[in-house]
């Protein structure tokens, strides 16, 4: 169905001030002939389009070939009202990124036809046995080269088709040409129907053959998109009972068009849920073939969905066959209108951290495909299965320039807050459910934690960690903070890339021996977003690998050994550490948070902890965030010998057992020694001084 300024009229959404899918709706005023041809030259309202082009297919499906009598005194040749061929390249070059866009919107119109006339109809009980059945048929003929999309729609009369295919730059597409080549802006575009003459990407020559319900007389509109197009009467016999037939002779480039099973497969993808069942004639003499059933799953009530119906969806949609974690079904309403099937995969999809993956969001118009892969929702959502429907957004623009609609930004948002809110209740409900959902994709919700501020809290409510209090499962912040000990002001964590490293950390002896609960964080991302978080009810992240510990307030659990008095001359051997390992470390000082092990190394007291340090020395960025902190336990029996023998034999005997606690320490950060070769040798010379 066609539309002013060249393009197909809008879906019935555009015609209705009504909600996609609501049963009350509010009619446009359709103007009369007069009033038509008064506005043709005037910019039209974008929610209230009234120039229709219907499609009906009969047996003959091809081209009407030398139909127009040329002596017929309506028969006549008109130009086009703007530069064509300006628009004609910017359809080509600029606005669609992909030629087989002109099949979605040529059925999307016709599909508009039949729903212009079920309008109608509603008025006029004559239309009422020809909006019965609605139906969108596409005819392939490769010996002639053509293409054709035919409805039994309203079809247009003769001043309908100059209204509407002849002016394709009124004021307001010059406005659109101009505008576009300037800005490329999605916010305007649609203001401006152009989507008719996506067809010229691919036809050298495309006919119009149309008859408006409830009138007697039929019209051929032919053109070649080089600034003239022609219109003359059109047999009765040869043109459809009502509607109108788009016939496309394809150019050279555009033979894939031919193919019964290409055609196919691009309206499954494009057009699979329009209102109007799909029919293909895949040759001539062969039998209508039903492509497209005319229904969306997601238009239904969610009451008459089975579980296996939106699995089988689910499995189509993600390519995956495992079944959904999670499934949200959802009608917004408000400013913005829209519907939305959103599943939660039961099993990671193999590309979910490809840096060029995106949240895989399927967007419609008016249940017209617009992307099959449009980035909706916010990276760290990008595991998610959408579909999303709307009336409100653009429908004849590339998919490059809807993405920057604030239509689709708005929606998108709204979006984010909905699943969040349905991970939060599979959370609190199913538990166990919720727990492998996290486990598949808690690394990438975590990334939100960093990446989005604003959503830090809602997923602060979801998040799970890993902790010292529990070695399986999982906990959340509230618990954290509900059992926090006596005299404790923060909430402890340890990051790093490996959790059994992290169990075994040396840094979480005094924790332990607290009873104090360290939370044990093994993604990438984690580095990031506790250097940037503020805290959780008031109680800010603290690192246990930068900084003093500052845990001597909190009394020791019943069962841990009471600490014994350092020896004095522990402090000698920290004055020569400093001195022989003055290249490699910040600083060397007694620990309060070693019980057991000898030394550990930890990040200064400002900067970054050990883990973003390392993160951050591997792109070459070390000597920005300076050398550790070197913290000896000086109740150790290594360290107590050590300070006895440096004592009896000076600091110079004594410094390869100094670099061996450094190595030791390196080591059990999960780093290298500083020297691998020396590390050895002073090593083996201490197992030959034992035997």
């Amino acid at each position: 169905m066609v539309g002013p300024a060249g393009s197909f009229a809008p879906a019935p959404a555009r015609l209705l001030s009504a909600s996609a899918g609501s049963d009350e709706a509010r009619p446009c005023k359709i103007p009369d002939n007069d009033e038509l041809k008064m506005r043709r030259r005037a910019d039209r309202d974008a929610d209230c389009l009234f120039v229709f082009i219907g499609v009906n297919m009969t047996d003959d499906a091809a081209s009407v070939e030398g139909a127009a009598p040329a002596a017929d005194p309506q028969a006549a040749d008109f130009g086009f009202e703007a530069d064509v061929a300006r628009l004609l390249e910017l359809m080509t070059h600029s606005v669609y990124s992909e030629r087989d866009v002109f099949l979605r919107e040529l059925v999307s119109n016709a599909a508009d036809a039949c729903e212009k006339l079920r309008y109608e109809a509603l008025s006029d009980e004559k239309l009422a046995a020809q909006a019965a059945a609605p139906l969108v048929t596409i005819a392939l003929d490769k010996d002639k080269r053509t293409l054709t999309v035919a409805d039994n729609g309203v079809g247009m009369s003769r001043e309908e088709l100059i209204g509407a295919l002849g002016t394709i730059a009124n004021s307001g597409t010059r406005a659109f040409l101009d505008k576009l080549g300037k800005e490329k802006d999605a916010g305007f575009i649609g203001q401006f129907g152009v989507g008719f003459y996506s067809a010229f990407m691919v036809a050298d020559r495309v006919e119009v053959a149309t008859r408006r319900a409830g009138e007697d007389q039929a019209w051929l509109w032919r053109s070649e998109g080089k600034g003239s197009y022609q219109i003359a009467p059109l047999p009765l016999d040869e043109a459809p009972a009502v509607g109108a037939r788009v016939t496309l002779h394809l150019n050279a480039e555009s033979d894939e068009f031919l193919d019964g099973w290409r055609v196919e497969n691009v309206v499954r993808e494009h057009s699979g849920a329009i209102a109007a069942p799909i029919d293909l004639i895949a040759a001539p003499g062969e039998e209508p073939r039903r492509i497209a059933e005319g229904v969306a799953l997601w238009t239904k009530p969610k009451s008459e969905i089975t579980q296996e119906q939106y699995v089988d969806f689910y499995r189509q949609l993600s390519g995956q066959l495992d079944e959904p974690a999670l499934i949200a079904h959802w009608r917004a309403e408000g400013r913005t209108e829209y519907t939305v099937l959103a599943f939660v995969p039961g099993a990671r999809p193999f590309d979910l951290f490809d840096p060029a993956r995106t949240s895989k969001s399927k967007l419609y118009v008016r249940r017209v495909l617009i992307s099959r892969d449009m980035a909706m929702l916010p990276a760290w959502l990008r595991f998610m299965r959408i579909v999303v429907d709307s009336a409100d957004i653009p429908l004849n623009v590339s998919r490059e320039m809807v993405q920057k609609s604030p239509v689709v930004g708005a929606i998108g948002k709204a979006i984010a807050t909905r699943v969040l809110h349905e991970l939060k209740k599979l959370a609190d409900s199913e538990p166990e459910k919720f727990a492998d959902v996290w486990k598949n994709f808690g690394s990438v919700l975590k990334e939100g934690l960093h990446e989005d501020p604003s959503r830090r809290d809602d997923l602060f409510e979801i998040a799970r960690f890993a902790s010292t209090k529990a070695e399986e499962k999982t906990r959340t912040l509230k618990d954290y903070v509900a059992d926090l000990k006596e005299n404790q002001t923060a909430i402890y964590y340890l990051v790093g890339d490996d959790m059994k490293r992290l169990r075994a950390s040396p840094q979480l002896e005094g924790f332990r021996a607290r009873g104090v609960e360290v939370l044990l964080l093994d993604d990438a991302v984690d580095a990031f977003w506790v250097t940037s978080a503020l805290g959780f009810d008031g109680k800010p992240f603290k690192s246990v690998t930068q900084g003093q510990a500052d845990i001597d307030s909190i009394a020791l659990v019943d069962d841990a050994k009471t600490a014994d008095a350092a020896p004095a001359d522990v402090a000698d051997l920290l004055s020569a550490l400093k001195e022989t390992l003055g290249e490699y470390v910040d600083d060397v000082r007694a620990s309060t948070r070693l019980t057991d092990s000898a030394v550990c190394l930890v990040a200064p007291d400002t900067g970054f902890d050990r883990q973003l340090s390392r993160l951050l020395a591997e792109h070459g960025q070390q000597a920005a965030f300076g050398k550790p902190v070197l913290e000896v336990n000086p109740r150790h029996q290594a360290i107590v010998a050590l300070a006895t023998a440096l004592r009896a034999k000076g600091r110079d005997a004594t410094s390869d057992d100094q670099f061996l606690l450094l190595d030791l320490a390196r080591v059990a950060d999960g780093e290298h020694p500083i020297d691998a070769a020396a590390f050895a040798k002073r090593l083996a010379a201490l197992l030959a001084n034992k035997g």
